[in-house]
């Protein structure tokens, strides 16, 4: 018997689907994207710093940081997700000690963190209003907020 998810158990007949948020599916793209670049800056440094750092530190350090990536898109609804986030953009930015391009493709990354949260958010409350409206409006003609009823022939 496959096991149901909560939002599986408690759906019901008529109940409207839940909006997913545009903030995080926003922020969601940008971490898996600093997912991939962060693998790959680790090979990066593994390959020219390899004397200069022990390799398996690098290895380490890098593919924990690309898996913590990943795994920051699940917590991104929860308040202390964004907190995580930007952590991330931060600590991006700072592998630019290891390899100094990554300055640059950090903050980079950062603002566009930045700019799909911002973005997001004035989306999602566009959303909510757009919402609002439409049931204000199905309120005030229920007669009509069924939509066209197919005729028979």
């Amino acid at each position: 018997m496959a096991r149901l998810t909560k939002a599986q158990r408690e759906w019901r007949p008529g109940m409207p689907k839940k909006r997913r948020s545009t903030k995080v599916m926003f922020a969601s793209t940008v971490l898996l994207l600093e997912a991939f670049v962060m693998f790959f800056a680790t090979l990066v440094v593994f390959g020219l710093r390899r004397g200069e750092f022990p390799p398996a530190l690098i290895l380490g350090v890098g593919i924990a940081l690309s898996v913590v990536m990943v795994l920051a898109c699940a917590v991104l609804n929860k308040p202390w997700g964004l907190a995580l986030g930007w952590i991330l953009q931060v600590v991006l930015v700072l592998t630019g000690v290891f390899e100094p391009a990554m300055f640059l493709v950090g903050a980079l990354f950062a603002l566009a963190w930045w700019y799909g949260i911002r973005t997001g958010i004035r989306l999602d409350r566009e959303a909510a209003q757009r919402e609002r409206e439409q049931a204000a409006w199905e309120a005030a003609h229920p007669d009509q907020a069924a939509g066209p009823q197919p005729q028979s022939p």
